[in-house]
This record gives structure tokens, sequence and C-alpha cells, in this order.
């Protein structure tokens, strides 16, 4: 079990369930970021009191400051002050909670500090994944997935004897609100509507991610980096229920499955106490209620940013990065009542389309792309 914890991203939905599970086991926090929350976030920081508190936004940081004069706790700012919380000597665990590209920077900079990560930013992982990865053997550190499908994937592969025993990885889907939609029912599609997850208590920008089954898309390319798996070894199939949170296929046609009730403190726990098990603030499952479990196929027609990720990680380069770029600004286009909800898959897949990028050496063409992906959309609407 790690014990002194750095959290990126502590007012989120995954930092608020991070800080539960550390008060349950008593664990130290060593450094608390958030983007703008100053109101949680200095709550926080007088429950926990860490070293240092940062806000990304600089202006809200002066603030906090004058709030938090009367405790120990150095408040710090901007992306100078995340990467200062990531590579602290006191942690021995950061976990990775920020929502978008900002936590590639961060996550690069903990890696060199041989610090081990709980990863909860996917993006970073899509973007990056080869250089992120490459980095991570290199400065032996451990990439523990917090993700609910790829936690439920790791757990499943502590009982592969060998890498050749593995034929295939399958990707439990929720299939989002409006699973059995056709184009047609999608025309009108409200923020309202999209927010409202069947299962998943979610941030905005993950929760719409997962109503267009973006998530899914980008899970499929964050499992190739995390797993070392070939795309065509990587399966999506559509549950609905979300008790079977993801499943791994070996060469013998057997499959192992992880379930568990749909709430990210069991990931989240996984990963603190690897590799521990110990009571959890998670109900057990209860199997004489639940009538059903189903699968089927996902709609690659109707949800266009799920084969927008498939086209961008068998292109290759950087194409997974432009995906990535262009639905962030995309999906907060919607959110904001800009572009509708059909449009997010469609911009998307024509971002992919209009590059063709070499190969990240370096965080400077990560960023690049990035930029170039989100310009693009910008300016095609």
């Amino acid at each position: 079990m790690f014990s002194n914890l750095s959290v990126l991203g502590s007012t989120g939905s995954i930092g608020t369930q991070t800080l539960q599970v550390a008060e349950k086991f008593n664990l130290n926090i060593t450094a608390l970021c958030a983007h703008s929350n100053i109101e949680l976030l200095e709550t926080q920081v007088r429950k926990f009191k860490p070293k240092y508190a940062v806000l990304y936004n600089e202006d809200r940081a002066k603030d906090l400051k004058i709030k938090l004069a009367d405790t120990d706790t150095k408040v710090l700012s901007g992306m100078e002050g995340i990467i200062t919380a990531a590579t602290m000597d006191e942690a021995d665990l950061v976990v990775n909670a920020v929502v978008g590209m900002v936590g590639i920077e961060p996550t690069l900079s903990a890696i060199k500090a041989k610090k081990d990560i709980a990863f909860a930013n996917k993006e970073t992982l899509v973007a990056g994944g080869s250089l992120v990865m490459s980095e991570a053997k290199k400065n032996g550190v451990t990439l523990f997935p917090v993700d609910s499908e790829h936690s439920a994937i790791f757990q499943c592969l502590q009982g592969c004897p060998e890498k050749k025993a593995l034929k295939k990885i399958i990707l439990t889907a929720s299939g989002g609100p409006f699973f059995g939609k056709t184009l047609d029912e999608l025309k009108n599609v409200t923020v309202e509507q999209a927010l409202n997850h069947p299962n998943w208590d979610m941030g905005a920008k993950i929760t719409i991610d997962s109503a267009t089954m973006m998530n899914k898309g980008l899970e499929i390319i964050e499992a190739r980096w995390l797993f070392d798996v070939p795309c065509d070894d990587i399966e999506v199939v559509v549950h609905r229920e979300s008790i079977i949170h993801s499943m791994i296929e070996y060469t013998d046609n057997s499959i192992i499955a992880q379930l568990g009730l749909p709430d990210m403190r069991i990931p989240i726990q996984y990963a603190i106490t690897y590799p521990q098990r110990f009571d959890s603030l998670v109900n057990e499952v209860d199997f004489s209620t639940i009538s059903k479990l189903t699968f089927y196929p996902p709609d690659y027609e109707t949800f266009k940013c799920l084969s927008a990720c498939k086209k961008a990680i068998s292109k290759g380069g950087l194409a997974p990065c432009v995906a990535n770029g262009a639905n962030e600004v995309a999906n907060k286009l919607f959110r904001d009542g800009k572009i509708s909800f059909l449009d997010i898959g469609e911009l998307v897949n024509s971002a992919v389309e209009h590059f063709d990028i070499k190969e990240a050496n370096s965080l400077e063409d990560i960023l690049t792309a990035d930029k170039l992906a989100r310009q693009f959309v910008l300016s095609s609407i």
C-alpha cells in the first residue's frame, strides 16, 4: 500500500473519491491540486493538511493564499505548481485525476522523478502513449490504471501466467444514455439529456464522452499502450448493467472477467493498495437482485467518435493525439450550446482524416499536434 499521495485534480469526481479512500486508510496527503474550485480545495486542505495546495488558475490561487494564511500549507499556481506537486520527494504515489491534455506534462515530470502513478487521465496516454510508456519503462515507473475498465483488465491479468497466453482484451461499455438510438433520433439531443448517464456519476466532460462513446474509443487507445496489445486484439462489447467492468480472453478461449458495482472507489482503492486487498467503502454485488446481464455489439455507424478512435490508432503517428484534441474542443462546444451532439463525431472524424502527423518524439511534438487539432475544429465551425 502507498502511504503518501499527491492528488492532481482533487476537486473532480475521481479526486474527491480518492480522498474518501485515503481517509478510510488514514493515508497522508502531500499535495492537492485543482483547476479553479477554490471553495472545495480550501475545505480539502483544512481537512488533509497537505504541504502544497495548487490552483491551476493563477488569479484564484492568490485568493486561496489569503484564505489559507492561517495554515502551514504553501499555495502554488499554474503548471509549475502542478509539476512541483507531481515530483515532490514526500509523495510515493501521484494520483493523476486531471481531465484533458493538461495532464501530460505533470505525468512526464512525475515519471522522470521516478514516481509511480495511479492513472485516471486517459488523454495523456491517448495523445502520447508511445513517449509516456517509453519514459515509464526507462525510469522503472509503474502506471496503475484507475479507469474501471483498465483496472478490470489489470486485475484479470494478475492471473495471466505469460503474455503469449493472452488472446484478446474485451472492453465493456455501458452504451451511455443513447444506446439503441438512430442518427435521426440524436439530431436534437440536449446537453441535459447527454449528461444523464444511466449508471455512472462522472464529471461533465467524461459524461458527454460516454454519450458519444468517445470515452470508449479513448479507452481502446489507452489499453493498446497500457497493456502493449495490438488494436486488433481489443474488442468492445456493450454491457448495459455495468457490472462486468472488462474481460480478458486466453488462447484456449476461456474468459476471465472482473465484476463489481459501478463505483470508482474500487479501482481507486486497488491502485493505492496494490497488490493487497482490503475492505471497501463499496457494497458487495447482490446477485439475487440482478435479473440479467446483457451484451450487444457497438454501433460504429451512429457513434462516429468510436470509429474515429479506431481509425486514429490504425493510422498511427500522432493521429490519436489529433482525435483527442479535436474531441476536447468539440465536447466543450457542445456543452456551451455552439454545436449539435452529432457534430462532435463529425468534427473528430474530419480532424483524424485531415492530418497525417509523424510519431511523437517529444512533448513539443504532442502539444503541437494537439494545438493543430483544436484550431482545425474551431475553424471548421
